[in-house]
Parts: C-alpha cells; structure tokens; sequence
C-alpha cells in the first residue's frame, strides 16, 4: 500500500476528533489495518473483528516501523503491551470511540485536503466510483486500466468496497494523485451513503440491480434503494453512468443532478453501445463499440472472458469518459484491458489438459447466472464439471436461487455438479435433469476428494461467495496440476 498521507499525530488527532496519548508524530507511511503491513512511519488503526483485535497487535505494528495509532480500547492497548501507563506506550496513541469511523473521517479529511491541494495548483483529483450487485470489480479494473495512462491512479486492491476497505483506498493517494477509483458495496441501506460522505463522486457508475445480499435489503426494491445512494453522492455537476439494459438501474436517471451517460450490450438505445456481439472459442466479445465522440463505431475484441463482461467494458468506458478521457484513447485502451483481481473469470490450462475456469470470488444468482453462460463456449467439447458453493446472505430467495443454479447447471449440459455446503436445492435440481452430483459440507472436504472426481481435459467451473472457500479449490487445482 502506497503512503498517501503526510500529517502528524496531533493533526490527525483533530481531524477524527479523538485525543492524543503520548508523543506526537509525522505519519509519512500507509495506514494500516493489519499490522503485519506496518512500515515505517505508519499509522496504524486497530479495529475490533470477527477473527481478531486489532489492539492485541500494537507492538507488532511498532516493530515494524509505525509511529502511531487510533484505538478505542486503552485497556486493551496496555493489556496488550504489558504496560501500565502512556508513558510505556508503543508509540503515540489517538484515542476515539470508534476506530472504524474515526478511518472514514481521516479519509474524508484527507481527500477534501488533495482536492484543494490540487485546484491551488490549477489540476484537479477526478473521483469516479462504481455499485451494482455484479461486476463492480471487473469494471474497477477494466476502468483503472483506461486511465491511469493519463494520469497517476489510486483503485482499490481486491474488493476493498466498505467502510474500512473504501478509506483505506483513499489514503493511498497523494499530491501527485489526478484519478482516484472506488468501488461501493452495500449489504443494507445507508452504507453506500455512508462512503460518498467519506468521498463525494465526480461519476457514479450503476451497473445492475440484482440479487447480491438480498438478505440485508428485504427485497429488490430495497437494494434499488441502498445502489442509488450513490448518485446521491455525486458533486454537483457529477455524471450519471447507467445501464440501460436493467430497468430498476435505467429508472434512476430522475435523480441525476446532470450529465447521464446509458450504455447497452443489448442492442437498446443508449449513449454507448456494443453491437454486432461476436465470441471466439474463449469467450471473449468482439463488437462494434458506439461512444459519444467518435466519427463513427469501431470494432474492438476484449481480452476478458464472458459476454457479460461487455457490459462491464461499456461503463468502465462511460466512466473513462466522464473523467475526461478522450474518446480514440478509449478505443485504444479497452481492448487491451485485463481482469486483475484473482478469482474472476480466470481462465487457465492446467497440466492433463484440464481447463479451469475459476470465478471463485463471489457468488449471486445474476453472477452465477453469467458464468454459466460463458461456460459452454469456454469448455467446447470438453467434459463439463461445475463447482458451486453455497451462495451467502441470499434472503427468502436462497431456496430458489440455488434451485435455478442446478438448473442452469444442466441447461450449460454440466456431467457433473459438485456442492460445497448449503447446496441441497442445487444439487437435486441438477440430479433431477441427469446431471451426476457430489455434495460436500466444507472446502476442506470438497478439496480432499476433487482430485479423483476429475479426469484429464475436463473443463471445471468454480463458483461460489468467498466465504465458502471455494476459491481455495481453484488454488487447490492451480497447485496440484501446474503448467
């Protein structure tokens, strides 16, 4: 992680509202979450989780060069490090009530910093961002790669979509920084409010309204709610970016405060457009790509797998746009884009011909829905074996969801579907169409007996929400059948 910010304890202190324990500091390193990523000068946030306390580890994060730290447990700090009193003290401690908030609120400071910075010096720090329930991390990637030749640019590494992972994005960037890419996640209402206060939007990407933690919203209507937050949160002035394939996404137009860019892979009136769809035998889209600007439509061919991601490319292109990229460099750009976080759409040889698809990351039925789509043209005439797991914080829909997945198993003429957890009503609906199926409890038991399942040029589909440890059978296959 870059080091991004440049402030003293005292002054950081100030800006998250918290007190300061100990000797003052220049923070001049990244800030930091997990201490292991200490460096020097760092500043380190210690935060309560699931797994771990973050104040259990101030001394690590000391040994390893961080000056400073925020905490809302003093106790818990001198427990810690066996220490009695401030004077002991690893490093110098910004007291507050809440570490996650007193984050957002230095990043916010932060950001509000380098855009005046910038205007002082006649440039501009240009903030676009993306939500959707699908493909918000392919069109992160895709969009980072369109720009960042124009310009230094800060995008979230992995799925850093929340209210730790956002502000920690933010800190990254700099003086030098002129584009700064979020990616918004939301699992009820308010949190993507919750982010554009931290970082107001100069373009705001929708990209689909879908069954992604359906569980946290009540219904589609209520996840249509919580993704339009982020217009919302959009400076004045600030661009609309909307698919105009999906209904509930097109509608939010009423509430763009100016420019609307649509876009389509479907062949509907939009501002941009992919015509004439073409896939090879990867899978990989050619097609007549229509941009405002341009004299007229010009044929690219993606280097990502998947029809679906055509639509992705059409709102990372939406959002290059909206941040000033010109139109011919667009067009030069996105064909060359790749996918470059692990676990999306992955597609790799492995040694016994064995084909591997690996979309491992996260799992919904839109998402579940597309990569089986794409498998029939990625597999060919190889043996089609699909590895689901359960899909997570589906709601009242999770029963049916995971039913249409074993029917979409055998619709994509799987031999065989393999179950990770959960996955009853997938697998009994894959049965009841002649698909063979195995159904394990965890990741760890699927691992132990996939290498026997398998058979040489198999082509093998892994899907599933992170949480389920699907990704660590595709890791499993990667390291078993090198190259």
């Amino acid at each position: 992680m870059g080091a991004g910010m440049n402030l003293s304890l005292s002054q950081i202190a100030a800006a998250v509202g918290g007190r300061l324990i100990g000797p003052d500091a220049s923070v001049a390193g990244p800030v930091v979450t997990d201490s292991r990523q200490a460096a020097e000068g760092a500043l380190f946030v210690a935060i309560r989780g699931e797994r771990t306390d973050g104040h259990a580890h101030l001394g690590s994060a000391s040994a390893l060069g961080a000056v400073g730290a925020i905490v809302s447990d003093l106790e818990a700090v001198r427990a810690g490090t066996s220490e009695d009193d401030s004077e002991g003290l690893p490093m110098g401690i910004v007291l507050v009530e809440d570490t996650v908030m007193a984050l957002g609120a230095l990043a916010r400071t932060h950001l509000a910093g380098l855009r005046r910075a910038a205007m002082d010096h006649g440039e501009r720090l240009t903030v676009v961002a993306m939500t959707g329930s699908v493909g918000k991390t392919t069109t992160k990637d895709l969009t980072r790669q369109l720009l960042t030749v124009s310009g230094p640019t800060v995008s979230p590494r992995a799925s850093f979509n929340n209210e730790i992972g956002l502000p920690l994005t933010v800190l990254e960037a700099d003086e030098r920084t002129r584009y700064l890419i979020l990616e918004m996640g939301a699992s009820g209402p308010g949190h993507i409010a919750y982010l554009t206060d931290i970082a107001p939007l100069d373009a705001a990407a929708v990209l689909m309204i879908g069954h992604a933690h359906m569980g946290g919203f009540g219904s589609i209507e209520g996840v249509g709610a919580a993704k339009a937050e982020i217009i919302a949160g959009l400076l004045p002035g600030g661009s609309t970016i909307l698919n105009a394939d999906d209904a509930r996404t097109a509608a939010m137009a009423d509430l763009a405060p100016a420019r609307v860019l649509t876009f389509s892979a479907y062949g509907n009136p939009a501002d941009l457009r992919a015509e004439n769809i073409v896939l090879d035998d990867t899978a990989r889209a050619a097609f007549d790509l229509h941009l405002p600007g341009l004299d007229e439509p010009r044929r690219i061919q993606l280097a990502v797998a998947g029809a679906h991601n055509v639509g992705n490319a059409l709102a990372a292109a939406g959002l290059a746009l909206a941040a000033g990229i010109a139109p011919e460099l667009i067009v030069e750009r996105l064909g060359a884009a790749t996918i470059e976080s692990p676990h999306r759409m992955d597609v790799s040889e492995l040694s016994g011909d064995l084909l591997l698809i690996d979309d491992s990351y996260n799992a919904n039925i839109d998402s579940m829905t597309a990569a089986l789509e794409a498998l029939p043209v990625l597999a060919g005439s190889r043996r089609r074996v699909v590895v689901v797991s359960e899909m997570l914080e589906l709601g009242e829909s999770a029963a049916a969801d995971h039913a249409r997945t074993g029917e979409l198993a055998a619709q994509a003429e799987a031999a065989m579907l393999i179950g990770i957890g959960s996955t009853q009503e997938a697998l009994d609906a894959a049965r009841a169409r002649g698909v063979e199926v195995h159904g394990f409890d965890d990741a760890a038991t699927a691992i132990s007996q996939i290498d026997a399942l398998l058979s040489d040029g198999d082509a093998v589909l892994v899907k599933g929400s992170n949480g389920s440890g699907a990704w660590r059978l595709a890791d499993h296959l990667k390291e078993v059948r090198p190259r």
